[in-house]
């Protein structure tokens, strides 16, 4: 049995090994906890990547086409969908590629959750692995901030008798609550539900647009300046960056390898709620969105735009556990606890994680700008660019490539064809992205600071509620 089982691992049937129950003995409530709380599918991951991929931001795209105009905010949303969607299936290559020679050394992941930083390190050695740490794990803190963030920019939209800055101090105390979700297994319920959220949400934006109509004297004049064009541009480059946490969904799977064309498939059902409720806002308040980058706040008091507002409440809580989880493994890994099993111990340790994400969303309440920033500072690298080089290296001697368990496919031109697609993501994100969008979204950061101050108490509050 055991020889089988070796056999099973060498041959590249990658088997999760954090659960092993039988299923004939399992009780109906294990099977209805386990329906609800433990996912390893395709579907699950599915899912997990369309919820975890358009959050809060679904509120800022908006924003991002009264910047760019309609038809560059149409073709970016299109051309870095197509992009993000490569370098998750080169991310994916990689875990592969990984765990299958960790497993012919007999490697057991049975209380580890293999993260992108470890990819690096065994495929490439400590620099990258270090390199890849720091870009993903700030990654993952600032998109923890900016679901806070969210949360209360969200709030005063129902409740306005406390100030933005209040609601903060209260969501975080809510979100420190995820430190009890073990793990991206028990998502599935969460996912399900978080997808079914932001479609409301995106086709409320919608329809409540086309039926409010276009506000009088609508002027739909950007992009006005090269400093909004890029910043935009690099709010739906980081729209479209939010599989930083693809190793985590990939490891939670039973079968990993059948993540290939998961990230893909997700990003085109969403693109089916970005596209047309950025398009219907921006058509119906044109330049007004320039200084509301919430676009909630553009439309009406209504029992729908309060359901909106609940459920995508409720939906940042989700994206705010799927940003931090892989913090909490980083730190237990860091503290020598990943693979305590208690998880009361677990959670314990991992609040030290919540405390500077909550100081951070005190400071910086910029919502819409710090999504431009961490987009062209941090996913450009973390999701763009380190993918792709480390895709290239990893695959660079002949032997490499002869060996590769997941080689590419023909019809992408096999090898040379990657290499050309992993060359253009390079240069382009690293030009584009980094270069001109860091520009242009640090100056827009900067002039937020200048003009509300840190520690602001309610950014872009009409004045007679600040």
């Amino acid at each position: 049995m055991a020889s089988e089982k070796v056999e099973t691992v060498i041959a590249g049937n990658y088997v999760e090994m954090e659960r092993e129950e039988s299923d004939a003995q399992t009780s109906a409530k294990s099977k209805l906890s386990t329906f609800l709380w433990h996912g390893g599918s395709a579907y699950d991951a599915w899912f997990s990547c369309a919820s975890n991929q358009v959050a809060q931001v679904l509120l800022t795209l908006p924003y991002s086409f009264s910047q760019l105009g309609l038809l560059s905010g149409i073709l970016f949303q299109l051309f870095y969908g197509l992009m993000g969607s490569w370098t998750a299936y080169l991310i994916s290559l990689l875990y592969v590629e990984y765990r299958t020679r960790k497993e012919r050394e007999k490697v057991d992941f049975r209380n580890h959750v293999i993260q992108w930083f470890e990819v690096l390190d065994g495929l490439l050695g400590k620099h990258w692995r270090n390199v890849g740490l720091f870009f993903n794990c700030t990654f993952l803190l600032f998109g923890s901030v900016i679901q806070l963030i969210a949360c209360a920019s969200n709030i005063y939209y129902i409740n306005d008798n406390l100030d933005k800055r209040t609601w903060t101090y209260i969501f975080g105390a809510c979100c420190a609550t995820t430190v009890f979700i073990p793990s991206f297994h028990n998502y599935r319920i969460w996912s399900f539900l978080g997808l079914i959220m932001t479609t409301y949400t995106a086709w409320y934006l919608t329809i409540a647009s086309l039926i409010h109509g276009q506000v009088e004297g609508v002027k739909h004049s950007g992009p006005s300046t090269m400093v909004l064009y890029f910043t935009g541009a690099t709010n739906i480059l980081y729209t479209f960056g939010g599989h930083a946490v693809t190793v985590e969904i990939m490891h939670a799977m039973w079968k990993p390898q059948k993540f290939k064309l998961i990230y893909l498939m997700a990003t085109l059902y969403v693109l089916t709620l970005t596209l047309p409720s950025a398009s219907a806002v921006y058509w119906a308040f044109g330049d007004n969105l320039l200084t509301h980058s919430n676009a909630l706040a553009m439309l009406p008091k209504t029992r729908f735009r309060d359901t909106a507002v609940v459920l995508m409440l409720i939906h940042q809580f989700i994206t705010f556990g799927f940003a931090c989880t892989p913090l909490y493994f980083v730190w237990e890994k860091f503290i020598q606890m990943h693979e305590t099993k208690s998880m009361v111990k677990r959670a314990l340790a991992r609040l030290p994680v919540v405390i500077p994400i909550w100081f951070l969303a005190i400071i910086f309440p910029f919502f819409g700008p710090i999504n431009s920033t961490v987009g062209s500072l941090l996913v450009s690298f973390t999701v763009y660019i380190i993918p792709a080089l480390a895709h290239m290296v990893t695959f660079a001697s002949a032997s490499a490539r002869e060996n590769a368990v997941e080689k590419p496919p023909s019809f992408l031109g096999g090898w040379a064809g990657s290499y050309t697609m992993n060359i253009f993501v390079v240069v382009w994100v690293l030009i584009v992205g980094f270069g001109f969008g860091g520009w242009a979204s640090m100056l827009n950061f900067i002039n937020q600071v200048n003009t509300f101050g840190l520690f602001t108490k309610c950014y872009q509050c009409p004045p007679h509620k600040a």
